[in-house]
């Protein structure tokens, strides 16, 4: 149920986004439905519990996946939900690539624009700085997209996403300013 009550949480809340950004429902809908489809239709567990859960009469190898589905039916729900949970919060996540690329840019423009500043004046550079900027801003657009996706509880996309971008340009700025 938790699981459930997530999913229509993240999933209202990327229609919303969605709707302000003028695009429909689709695009929040679409890869949360591919997702599912690659993992439990191409394999063939949805088209099995489906048949599952008619009762009609079964062959014995049937019979016998049957039990084993029936047995394990709560987490593969789980897995179901979690899945699609998973798709939704990818496509919220999309959906602000043109507010992280704005900032990564503004961030690289900064940043060149000190590091040339810096070189024209003779000013001290740090290898060592640069490179853990470098690393920095990996480490902040990975790790942070990975913990949005996989985090147990509700996410304030506005909030995160928004920090998550403001740390990716410092890095940029970090990383440009010494070369």
């Amino acid at each position: 149920e938790r699981l459930r009550e997530l999913l229509a949480h993240d999933l209202a809340g990327g229609i919303a986004l969605a709707a302000r950004q003028g695009a429909g429902a689709g695009v929040i809908t679409a890869p949360a439905n591919a997702l599912y489809s690659i993992v439990f239709e191409a394999t063939g567990i949805h088209d099995m519990g489906t048949q599952f859960a008619n009762g009609s009469a079964l062959s014995i190898p049937d019979t016998i996946m049957r039990r084993s589905y029936v047995s394990h039916r709560e987490g593969i729900e789980a897995a179901m939900v979690s899945t699609q949970l998973l798709g939704v919060r990818a496509a919220i996540l999309a959906r602000f690539a043109p507010l992280l690329l704005l900032l990564y840019a503004v961030g690289a423009a900064d940043g060149f624009t000190q590091r040339a500043i810096r070189r024209a004046c003779g000013g001290r550079e740090s290898a060592s700085l640069y490179h853990r900027a470098k690393y920095l801003q990996v480490a902040v657009l990975g790790l942070g997209g990975v913990s949005l996706l996989i985090w147990p509880g509700p996410v304030q996309w506005d909030r995160c996403v928004a920090l998550g971008a403001l740390l990716a340009m410092c890095a940029v700025v970090c990383w440009t300013w010494y070369p």
